[in-house]
C-alpha cells in the first residue's frame, strides 16, 4: 500500500533524494538516483539491484501501474508526491524516481563467466557519452562494460539517464586502471582492440575476413574487448600500445570523424555480427 501524499518540496526526505546528484553523497549512502519511467521500470524488474524507494506523482501512479506493482513485489517503499515534490527531487523525474543500491560488478567474476564481447571506456569523461556507449553495448549483445578509474562515475544522473535502463542489463565494472583491465581481459582469452582513427586495420576489411583472418590480422569472430578513448583526444600512445591492434572505422563521406558513442556502436555491432 502506498503511503500518504508528500506535498512539501522542502522536506528533508526530498532534499536527501535530490542530494544523490552528488558523487560524495552517493558514495556515503551506497545508493544512487534513477529518473524517469523507463529507467525505473528496468530497475525494479526481477533480478535487478536492490531498490529502496520509488516516488511517483498521482498521475504516474495511474499511468504506470506496472512500475508500482513491480516495486512493491521487489520490497521497495513506494510513496506518492505532488509534481512539485518530484520536480524538487529531480528536474528529469517525469513523474517517477527511485533510490537504488549502487551497481558494482567485479572484474574477476565477470571474466570467469567467459565473456565474448566487452566494451572498455578509458578516460571517458562525459556522462552522456558513457551512458550512450553502455546502451549501445547492451543493444549489440556485449557481455560487460568496464569503465577505467579515470572515467566518469557511471552513477552520475546524466549517465544513468543516457543508458535508458541498460545499466541494469549487463555487468558494469568500474575503477580498474586501463593496464590492469587489459591484462585481465587478455588473460581471460579476449583479444584487445583499440578503436582509433589512426588504426592500421580497417573495420570493414576485418569484417570481410572474419572467421578466416590471416596471421597478424584480428579475427572479429574471436572473443574481443574493444577499448574506446576520451571524447577529445581519443587514446594516448601508451594506451594504444596496450592493445593487440588498433582499428579504424572507415569514413566514406566528408565527415572528419565520428563521435565516441557512434564509433563505439559501429565497432560493437561489427563484433556482434561476426560472432553470431
Amino acid at each position: 500500500m502506498l503511503d500518504d501524499l508528500l506535498t512539501n518540496p522542502r522536506a528533508d526526505r526530498v532534499k536527501a533524494v535530490r542530494a544523490l546528484a552528488g558523487r560524495s553523497v552517493r558514495r556515503r549512502s551506497g545508493t544512487f538516483l534513477v529518473e524517469g519511467p523507463q529507467a525505473v521500470r528496468e530497475a525494479v524488474a526481477p533480478g535487478g539491484p536492490r531498490v529502496h524507494d520509488v516516488f511517483v506523482t498521482p498521475d504516474a501512479e495511474v499511468r504506470y501501474p506496472e512500475i508500482v506493482d513491480a516495486a512493491l513485489v521487489a520490497g521497495a517503499r513506494v510513496r506518492t508526491g505532488t509534481p512539485e515534490v518530484l520536480d524538487a527531487m529531480s528536474p528529469d523525474a517525469q513523474g517517477v524516481v527511485a533510490v537504488v543500491d549502487l551497481v558494482q560488478a567485479v572484474l574477476a567474476p565477470v571474466l570467469a563467466a567467459r565473456p565474448r564481447l566487452v566494451a572498455v571506456l578509458a578516460h571517458v569523461r562525459d556522462p552522456g557519452n558513457a551512458g550512450t556507449v553502455l546502451r549501445a553495448a547492451d543493444a549489440a549483445g556485449a557481455d560487460a562494460v568496464v569503465l577505467t578509474a579515470s572515467s566518469v562515475d557511471v552513477h552520475n544522473p546524466k549517465c544513468v539517464r543516457a543508458t535508458a535502463g541498460s545499466l541494469f542489463h549487463l555487468p558494469v565494472v568500474t575503477g580498474p586502471e586501463l593496464g590492469e583491465a587489459v591484462t585481465a581481459l587478455r588473460t581471460a582469452g579476449l583479444q584487445v582492440l583499440a578503436a582509433a582513427g589512426t588504426g592500421s586495420h580497417d573495420l570493414d576489411d576485418l569484417l570481410d575476413v572474419a572467421g578466416a583472418a590471416p596471421a597478424g590480422v584480428p579475427d572479429l569472430t574471436a572473443p574481443t574487448a574493444w577499448v574506446f578513448g576520451n571524447e577529445a583526444w581519443g587514446l594516448r600512445d601508451e594506451d594504444l600500445a596496450l592493445a593487440d591492434a588498433a582499428v579504424r572505422v572507415p569514413l566514406r563521406g566528408g565527415a572528419e570523424s565520428l563521435n565516441l558513442a557512434t564509433a563505439a556502436a559501429v565497432c560493437l555491432y561489427a563484433s556482434g555480427r561476426a560472432q553470431r
